[in-house]
């Protein structure tokens, strides 16, 4: 494959959001509250609840969506609009908008690729637990089982529980979970059985499509060549991206983490009959999210405990620390920038389980300005993403089974932490942290780029 062969005409180039992220209309149409909509709303940010109104804007986004020429938009479900209690009664207002959805998608030759699960687990049942009660599995069984029956008829991609590895290891803030390791890795078997049992309920209900896993991987490297650094690295991988993709693929955790855990004083609460229901439950492909590598030394014991953000400062006493990469350029929101470490984790990915991938997830971050004449100018992000696709072009040609290619995101959104002015999207939204703004929409310059990659099959990359 040269710098100027085109991907497959039958790929799928996409974008991305989540619910809680885009939707809006976080209290009408029957919809119950998810932990997103009870937390506290991050000092000088917008409230969130109402995202940008994607719920009311949904036509003319799909509209955009095709004149954007997306073959395939990945969305997720909120769970309390389909049931807003977490289980019980379903909520067909919300069925509705969903159904209305994915046939206006589909109207326009849109794929859609739906994540179940994406950081926003019914405020009810975190009441009761969350992750934590055992119980969970059965209401999340239930409620994908209720997405499979009302939606599977045409929807072709399932994907599990979006950044499983980044609730549990950054994340209580983003999904209502507290407590430290033994709590996070209860919840996180909790989250590995349930993923197993839906998989399992899928593939025996028969119904026409794949389903698979949605974690955020990303290749650690060792600071140096030193063996410390090199073991610190494999430990670093073992903990963040194998611990995740090894029950989904194999049906079994890996080795190298259970040890890990071992030493924290973390016990698995492992029942019988749970083994089993891991091997009974896998995937079909790979969905994951890449932002950034990592860059880890050894740190021994004496060190701090240290969980930055989901893309930097992570630390483990007695394991690793990840430092700053030297060789790697920063967005402004801080975050390292490595294209060619997309196509090491590719590689790395499929090496490993040689299952098909999709990107669900590939951007960059930025504060967007809305000009007097109406216009955005978002070089950086052109770069960005063109130096991206290139590299996966590359470990495409380097024999990774790549089907599909999502970057975040396809529309302006709320970010987790830090509101409206941290920007992705190829739509630029008129709205704003001090409330203001209409939600007018807005092409961004990447939105003629994208448009023009995808136009060409992916050859043309660096031409505005």
């Amino acid at each position: 494959m040269t710098e100027t062969t085109a991907f497959p005409q039958d790929f799928l180039w996409g974008a991305s959001t989540s619910a809680y992220q885009v939707e809006g209309a976080w209290n009408v149409d029957g919809k119950g509250p998810s932990v997103q909509d009870i937390r506290d709303v991050p000092a000088g940010t917008i409230d969130f609840r109402d995202a940008v109104d994607h719920y009311h804007h949904m036509k003319e986004d799909v509209q955009l969506f095709k004149e954007l020429g997306l073959k395939a938009y990945r969305l997720s479900i909120a769970w309390s609009r389909i049931l807003p209690e977490g289980t019980g009664e379903i909520n067909e207002a919300g069925i509705k908008f969903y159904d209305d959805l994915i046939n206006e998608l589909l109207a326009n030759d849109i794929e859609p690729v739906i994540t179940v699960f994406h950081f926003d687990l019914p405020a009810a049942l975190n009441e009761k637990g969350g992750w934590q009660n055992r119980e969970t599995i059965t209401a999340f069984r239930e409620y994908c089982h209720i997405l499979f029956e009302r939606f599977g008829d045409r929807v072709k991609y399932w994907l599990t529980i979006n950044e499983q590895n980044m609730m549990v290891l950054f994340g209580s803030m983003i999904w209502g979970g507290e407590g430290g390791y033994q709590t996070a890795f209860t919840e996180n078997h909790h989250m590995l059985l349930a993923q197993a049992e839906v998989m399992r309920d899928y593939h025996e209900g028969h119904y026409p499509g794949k389903i698979g896993p949605a974690p955020n991987i990303a290749l650690m490297y060792p600071g140096s060549d030193k063996p410390e650094d090199v073991l610190a690295a494999q430990q670093a991988n073992a903990l963040r991206n194998w611990a995740f993709l090894d029950p989904a693929v194999y049906g079994r955790y890996n080795a190298q983490f259970l040890a890990i855990i071992k030493q924290l004083g973390v016990e698995i609460p492992f029942e019988d009959g749970d083994g089993e229901i891991l091997r009974n439950g896998t995937a079909d492909f790979i969905a994951f999210n890449y932002y950034n590598s990592g860059t880890v030394v050894a740190m021994d014991s004496q060190g701090e405990l240290a969980s930055g953000d989901q893309q930097t400062g992570i630390g483990f006493p007695g394991f690793f620390k990840q430092i700053d990469n030297a060789n790697l350029d920063h967005t402004k929101f801080g975050w390292e920038i490595d294209p060619i470490g997309f196509r090491t984790t590719i590689n790395e990915i499929y090496s490993r389980y040689g299952l098909p991938l999709i990107i669900t997830e590939n951007g960059m971050a930025d504060y967007d300005e809305l000009t007097a004449d109406g216009k955005i100018h978002d070089q950086p992000r052109i770069k960005y993403l063109g130096d991206h696709i290139e590299q996966m072009r590359l470990a495409m040609a380097d024999g990774a089974e790549v089907f599909g290619y999502n970057p975040w995101s396809a529309i302006d959104l709320i970010s987790t932490h830090e509101g409206l002015k941290k920007r992705y999207g190829f739509i630029y939204v008129n709205r704003h942290d001090d409330g203001s703004g209409n939600y007018e929409r807005y092409k961004k310059d990447s939105f003629a780029w994208y448009r023009g990659v995808i136009d060409s099959d992916g050859v043309q990359l660096h031409d505005n």
